[in-house]
């Protein structure tokens, strides 16, 4: 089957109930997505599926079909950050790192649909995603500095 991965074309042979985390993770190497719960409850395996946040592990790459996954990989380079990276790193988001780029891609994905959020829409709209190390208030402030900084360019 192929997959449009990260703005490029992938053609892998696998089962089409497998899973996409094990795809992205086994077949092709990208390891941004983490592997946390296996049951769409932690939001370490967020992905984006045309822009829309989506659970990995929940996921069967053969119902994927022609829809855009962007990973963490693809979200922004070391050069050129996501908003929502740079403003992770302004805000010292990450203790542990294990659910930070599913926390990013969720994140990302929240601030195209709603631009101005409150900290009560961002609550919401975080709370699928598990921090163990409970960073929660850097992530509210970290998706705060994201809105201000998508809206100014």
């Amino acid at each position: 089957m192929r997959l449009h991965i990260d703005g490029a074309e992938h053609e892998v042979d696998v089962e089409p109930d497998m899973p996409l985390l094990w795809v992205l993770r086994d077949e092709l190497g990208i390891t941004g997505p983490k592997y946390g719960c296996g049951i769409g409850f932690c939001g370490a395996c967020t992905v984006h599926l045309d822009g829309v946040a989506a659970r990995s592990c929940q996921i069967a790459a053969g119902d994927v079909g022609d829809i855009a996954i962007t990973t963490i990989e693809g979200l922004g380079t070391p050069d050129m950050l996501h908003a929502v990276q740079a403003a992770w790193v302004q805000h010292q988001v990450a203790q542990c790192g294990y659910c930070q780029s599913g926390q990013i891609m969720q994140a990302a994905a929240f601030l195209a649909a709603m631009p101005d959020p409150t900290d009560a829409d961002i609550d919401d709209a975080m709370s699928g995603n598990l921090c163990r190390c409970g960073t929660y208030p850097r992530i509210r402030a970290a998706v705060r500095t994201a809105a201000a900084l998508l809206r100014t360019g």
